[in-house]
């Protein structure tokens, strides 16, 4: 087959139910892998059951969204990997839009669809790769100080500053890792991470190549709240630096942990008081 579509899941198995039927419905046959980090919830056991197309690689434990799709990359056969997340509906027509557009653009990287909500709202996909002054203004205490520098900078992060309504194709840093199509040479995941950062580090050792968001192909992103805990938003500090001692270097990893505490401290302290659980303060969890 040209396609494999790889999905980790983690107890999400009635969205996920939707999601393989909706890859049965489509105009293209692909290769359909299931990485389940060891759910409760039956999603193994409806998959064997249910779809006896789809290959399970059914993990002892979470080894999270890198780990997973990881081990589906290694697993699949098809000329394009397709990662995409079990709480999605993909249109018909859509993965073969994807990969007609891969098939036709040999120079390109990778391309994903454009993703709305149930209720047809178009969701915010894409960026550019985060610079590092984005990342002071958005985990810091510098952006409550200066918020008009904090705004310009997530405009620009969000392609704000150039009227990108994501009502049309167009070319992109950065693609979400809920719906990303790559060469199966291309794509693998950086093991380092958990669940944040896989796309812009991505990007970072892609840049230079294109990637392209296509409007016309359509998917319905649910975007399960499976995230929104203190254990997610630890996680995602955790990432960032990882992700941050990477592409920026030691000093300013610690510049950015030094300055990130005070938030870090009070999203804590919210958490164990019973406040909102938070989750990732990370605005494209999408991503």
């Amino acid at each position: 087959m040209n396609l494999s579509v790889v999905i980790v899941n983690y107890n999400t198995c009635d969205l996920l139910r939707d999601c393989l039927q909706s890859l049965i419905d489509s105009t293209i046959t692909s290769e359909v892998i299931v990485v389940d980090n060891a759910s409760s919830d039956g999603s193994a056991t409806m998959v064997t059951a249910e779809f006896p197309e789809a290959r399970l690689l059914a993990q002892t434990e979470n080894i999270w969204f890198c780990g997973g799709n990881n081990i589906g990359i290694r697993a699949a056969t098809g000329r394009y990997v397709l990662l995409l997340n079990p709480d999605t509906v993909v249109a018909p027509d859509a993965l073969e839009k994807l990969m007609a557009h891969m098939e036709t653009h040999p120079e390109t990287a990778g391309v994903t669809a454009q993703l709305h909500y149930p209720g047809g709202d178009i969701q915010r996909t894409c960026s550019r790769i985060p610079a590092f002054a984005y990342l002071l203004a958005q985990h810091t205490v510098l952006g409550m100080i200066f918020p008009v520098w904090r705004r310009r900078l997530a405009d620009h992060h969000w392609y704000h500053d150039e009227n990108f309504t994501r009502e049309h194709s167009r070319e992109v840093e950065v693609l979400p890792g809920s719906c990303l199509m790559m060469r199966r040479e291309d794509i693998v995941l950086n093991d380092a991470l958990k669940l944040y950062f896989p796309e812009d580090d991505l990007a970072q050792r892609y840049r230079g190549r294109r990637c392209y968001f296509l409007a016309d192909a359509k998917i319905t992103h649910r975007e399960k709240s499976s995230t929104r805990s203190w254990l997610a938003t630890r996680i995602y500090f955790e990432d960032m630096m990882i992700y941050v001692r990477t592409h920026h270097g030691l000093l300013r990893m610690a510049l950015l942990w030094l300055f990130s505490r005070p938030l870090y401290a009070a999203m804590w302290l919210k958490a164990k008081q019973g406040g909102q659980s938070g989750g990732s303060p990370h605005t494209d969890a999408a991503n």
